[in-house]
């Protein structure tokens, strides 16, 4: 079967040509950006020279720097060897999907919000897409799926976190952190 996912019509393009590529309807929203050692945060984005990368992956926003000689790329093979990096301090920061990365520092390396996700430096938001070269009556009946079953595909997404806090100050945190910061928020708007 000739299917992929993720997929989206801005990747790749180049090595697309003119192949007519089929796109289902958005499944999952995203953002890519850098994550950061937390002193870091907030500082411009001259102070990030060095930036890991997983191989295969493409900083957008960063382009005209890396060009100019103000950002150099360091690659890994995988989202462990990157973090590594940016852990050790070999890269300024690391660029990859927020709620991906954030998940695996908190749950697999277990080492919560020793990297965070820095919404002031250049980020990327999009949606993943299913695509296909040759089954265009199997993306359309995909994308009714994702119509007929919304509630099915939105517990999906609620259960996995896959698009959680996206569109808040909170992008890129687990829950409890979230909790715990809007805990702190009230009893300072209360007084305490």
């Amino acid at each position: 079967m000739d299917l992929k996912y993720p997929d989206s019509a801005s990747w790749g393009q180049a090595s697309k040509g003119d192949a007519r590529v089929y796109y289902s309807q958005a499944v999952v929203d995203y953002v890519d950006g850098v994550l950061v050692a937390p002193q870091r945060q907030g500082q411009p984005v001259e102070h990030l020279r060095r930036l890991a990368m997983v191989n295969g992956w493409t900083p957008w926003g960063y382009q005209a720097r890396i060009e100019a000689g103000q950002v150099a790329l360091t690659y890994s093979a995988d989202l462990r060897q990157m973090i590594r990096q940016a852990l050790k301090k070999e890269a300024d920061g690391a660029y990859f999907n927020v709620v991906v990365a954030a998940h695996y520092l908190d749950n697999i390396r277990a080492r919560p919000g020793a990297l965070v996700f820095d919404s002031t430096l250049p980020h990327t938001r999009g949606s993943f897409h299913l695509s296909s070269l040759k089954q265009p009556e199997l993306i359309r009946r995909f994308d009714r799926f994702l119509v007929e079953r919304q509630a099915d595909v939105a517990a999906l997404k609620a259960t996995y976190r896959v698009e959680a806090n996206l569109d808040s100050e909170y992008v890129g945190l687990e829950q409890w952190k979230v909790d715990f910061l809007k805990r702190q928020k009230a009893r300072a708007a209360a007084g305490h």
